[in-house]
C-alpha cells in the first residue's frame, strides 16, 4: 500500500483556502482533513472527534510535553493543535492529510515534517483580496482592514512554502493543486518499480 503525504495548505483570511480545497477533496477519495485538537469547549453541533478533538488542558500541555503534536498556537486563552498520532495512522493507510492551517503552524509541520508537501494560497492582488474581504457582507470594515493588514505579513513567508498557488478563480487553483499532487506522486523516493 502506498504510504499518504502531509500536505499543508496556508494563506491569509478571505484567499479561498476552503473553497479551493473542497473543490480538490470532492472526488478524491485518498485525501483527508486533519481533525485538530482544542481546549475550547465543544459548541451546539459540534462532534468530537469529527469538528475537533475536544481535550482539557491538562491534556494537551500533557500531549505538548511528550512531542505529540506536529502543530499548535494558542488563541484566545484556548490550545489549537494538530495531534500527530491521527495523522500518522491516516498516513500508514495510504491517506494523505490536509492540513489547512495558518502559517506559524505551518512552519512548525516543515520543520517536523520536511517531506510535506507544502503549499501557500496567495491572492491575485491585495486589491482583490480586500475586495473578497469587503464583500463577505459580515465582516466589519476595521477587522476587514485587520486581516488585509496581516495578509501582508503572511503573503512574505509563501518563499518558504514548496508551492505557491495564485487564487484568480477555484477551478484553475484547484487544477494546480491536483497537478502539485500528481507530480509529488511520481517522485522517485515515492514510487516503487
Amino acid at each position: 500500500m502506498k504510504q499518504g503525504r502531509i500536505i499543508i495548505v496556508s494563506g491569509p483570511s478571505g484567499v479561498g483556502k476552503g473553497t479551493v480545497l473542497k473543490e480538490v477533496m470532492k472526488d478524491d477519495p485518498s485525501l483527508r482533513f486533519s481533525v485538530s485538537a482544542t481546549t475550547r469547549a465543544i459548541r451546539p453541533g459540534e462532534i468530537d472527534g469529527v469538528h475537533y478533538f475536544f481535550i482539557d488542558k491538562p491534556r494537551f500541555e500533557a500531549m505538548l510535553q511528550n512531542n505529540e503534536m506536529l502543530e499548535h498556537a494558542e488563541y484566545a486563552g484556548n490550545y489549537y493543535g494538530t495531534p500527530e498520532k491521527a495523522v500518522d495512522e491516516a498516513l500508514s493507510q495510504g491517506i494523505s492529510v490536509v492540513l489547512e492551517i495558518e502559517v506559524q503552524g505551518a512552519l512548525q509541520v516543515m520543520r517536523r515534517r520536511p517531506d510535506a508537501i507544502s503549499i501557500f494560497i496567495a491572492p491575485p492582488s491585495f486589491e482583490e483580496l480586500a475586495r473578497r474581504l469587503n464583500g463577505r457582507g459580515d465582516t466589519p470594515p476595521d477587522v476587514a482592514a485587520e486581516r488585509l493588514r496581516i495578509a501582508v505579513e503572511e503573503c512574505k513567508n509563501a518563499p518558504k512554502y514548496k508551492y505557491t498557488i495564485i487564487n484568480d478563480t477555484v477551478s484553475e487553483a484547484a487544477a494546480k493543486i491536483r497537478a502539485i499532487l500528481t507530480a509529488e506522486a511520481c517522485r522517485s523516493e515515492y514510487t516503487t518499480i
